[in-house]
């Protein structure tokens, strides 16, 4: 049996009270603007969870835990796009993480995801039954009874934390010095403060949820520790889901069009929002590669004509590609580079490269028509 609506008009709680009850199997699918989440149940206990939100990322936990390092889960991401394996998986697999790690970080990950969704005041859902991912290599149970409450706790939370920090934007003064503090998630916080970063800046650098980041920062206010400095822009903040896809087509649309530095702060715009995020990490890689490809084509002078610096038995010695073979078979000492350049089947930009390879190798060199 199915279930869908708006959380306006049936509360979160009520829904995973109806999953508990009846011991449902399937997925609560959950939409709001551009943020997915997707909460797995198996007889009406969590079973595991999904976000494209990159704060309830699995990698983000993992980092904030240290239980991997950035480059390690990078070039696990990166093994996940070839091979298609989960990332848990491919962790424990190289043996940089165990699996007590793994099933840890995930139900805490699983927790977090679905304590977020209290929070939201609207949203669309949809509960089909039965439906269950292949691919889950920790199976949780989280019983749904002790969810609901922590959330509805922290509901009444998050308004009397609104109430001192009215939004993101909230900076702080720092009241004694960080390192007087034994707890070092709480230095890491003053120190932050200190630094003049704002709740959302924090939040990021912490890699927690803004009601995390928020409910330590209000211990620390309740404590004096620290004190409100500037409320900023009380509107509700951007999703973060929606400008980090912007962003991604910005910045592939800016390199597109060979606008390199403008693909750049795209790029670095996504990572200030998401750090571990692969497409913009690719990005910047691709960013580089087309700086240096670009500088190559450049060096090559179209009106130099190319004579060949070897005679044909070194030639036969040599290694060269079909492509490569083509072109050197139209050097003649006659034509230029733009001429060549109409004579061969394949992007001009492509020959450009041989050519630059052929004179990096010293194969050919360039002299004035």
């Amino acid at each position: 049996m199915s279930l869908g609506g708006n959380l306006r008009t049936m509360s979160l709680p009520d829904v995973l009270q109806w999953i508990a009850l009846g011991q449902k199997t399937g997925t609560l699918h959950l939409r709001r603007g551009a943020t997915e989440t997707r909460i797995m149940f198996r007889e009406g206990s969590v079973f595991s969870s999904w976000s494209n939100d990159p704060r309830h990322s699995l990698g983000q936990y993992l980092i904030r835990e240290r239980r991997v390092s950035e480059e390690q889960l990078f070039k696990a991401l990166l093994a996940q796009e070839r091979e298609g394996p989960l990332i848990g998986s491919i962790l424990v697999a190289e043996g940089l993480l165990s699996e007590d790690d793994l099933r840890q970080t995930l139900a805490f990950k699983a927790e977090e995801t679905i304590y977020e969704l209290f929070l939201w005041p609207e949203g669309e859902f949809e509960f089909k039954d039965e439906e269950l991912p292949q691919q889950v290599r920790i199976h949780l149970r989280l019983p749904v009874t002790s969810v609901i409450l922590e959330g509805i706790r922290r509901v009444d939370e998050w308004a009397r934390i609104r109430s001192v920090f009215p939004s993101e934007a909230t900076t702080f003064k720092v009241h004694g010095a960080p390192h007087a503090l034994t707890d070092p998630v709480e230095r890491q916080l003053l120190g932050l403060a200190a630094a003049g970063k704002s709740l959302a800046e924090i939040g990021l650098e912490m890699r927690r949820s803004e009601f995390e980041t928020a409910a330590l920062l209000f211990e620390l206010h309740n404590r004096g520790a620290l004190v409100v400095d500037r409320t900023g822009d009380a509107r509700p903040p951007a999703d973060a889901v929606t400008a980090i896809q912007d962003l991604l087509a910005l910045a592939a649309q800016r390199l597109q069009e060979k606008r390199f530095d403008a693909a750049l702060r795209a790029y670095e715009q996504v990572l200030a929002l998401d750090r571990l995020n692969q497409h913009a990490k690719k990005g910047l890689i691709a960013v580089a590669e087309a700086r240096a490809r670009e500088r190559t084509l450049r060096s090559v002078p179209l009106i130099k004509v190319p004579y060949l610096t070897m005679d044909m038995v070194s030639l036969t010695k040599e290694k060269f590609d079909p492509l490569e073979g083509f072109v050197l078979s139209r050097v003649n000492g006659q034509w230029d580079i733009q001429s060549i350049l109409k004579l061969c089947p394949m992007a001009e930009d492509d020959a450009l490269l041989i050519f630059a390879r052929l004179l990096e190798r010293k194969v050919i060199e360039l002299r004035e028509a």
